[in-house]
């Protein structure tokens, strides 16, 4: 039987992550800063093991990336990912970790029930799995939750504040232009702008992820703003 998700607001997800990084924070008596420690809250915090495998290979399906295993407590990710060989995923490996455990705040209790048991002979432990491109609901949801567990709200303005001195917003319009007639991209095409890529460090997520992020919190404006009623 497949699991039908539940709609879950963002408001909610957000406010999710935000429960965690406190109760993590009260628990080692810590101020959680940027980079947010994923793996410690996945490991220590919320007691889950987790290691590398070739997970296309073990699933038998391409661009399986990470996967959870809610009766074990376990999390694998793709050993494509890891970033002690391959460092330039690290970004990518973080946001993976931030997923699954995304799954596991959001959907284990359904998992758990049985609901979401593709097969339930002998409380059979089957995983949710992870590819990249999955654009489901209950991928749109995990997705959502690692991008406020990586980059909390209040964190990100902070940052930007210590960079530009200010909130307002970086308009990106012109440096997009012109990178797309640099690249030669496609008119839907948005390449990364270099105020995301130096912030993305800081926060050890990729470049994208940044700017996605930023776009989302009015930091980066891509559109000329739609006139205003007495403007």
């Amino acid at each position: 039987m497949a699991l039908i998700p539940h709609f879950i607001p963002k408001k909610s997800i957000e406010a999710g992550t935000q429960v965690l990084v406190a109760d993590y924070g009260r628990r080692y008596g810590i101020t959680v800063q940027p980079p947010i420690p994923v793996e410690e809250i996945l490991e220590a915090h919320l007691g889950l093991t987790y290691d590398f495998a070739d997970l296309p290979k073990l699933f038998g399906m391409p661009n399986v990336l990470g996967g959870t295993w809610f009766r074990s407590r376990q999390v694998k990710i793709d050993e494509s990912l890891d970033p002690s060989v391959f460092p330039s995923q690290l970004g990518r490996y973080r946001f993976t970790v931030a997923h699954e455990i995304g799954h596991w705040e959001l959907h284990r209790d359904r998992y758990l029930s049985g609901e979401g048991q593709t097969a339930m002979f002998a409380g059979e432990d089957c995983p949710v799995v992870c590819r990249s491109g999955d654009t489901s609901p209950l991928e749109w949801q995990a997705d959502c939750f690692a991008s406020h567990l990586l980059l909390p709200k209040e964190m990100v303005y902070a940052q930007w504040e210590t960079m530009h001195g200010t909130r307002e917003p970086y308009i990106a319009i012109d440096e997009i232009a012109d990178l797309k007639a640099r690249w030669g991209l496609g008119e839907d095409e948005r390449p990364t702008v270099e105020v995301a890529r130096q912030m993305a460090p800081v926060f050890e997520v990729s470049a994208q992820a940044m700017q996605i992020r930023l776009v989302e919190l009015g930091l980066i404006r891509t559109k000329v703003p739609e006139p205003g009623l007495f403007s």
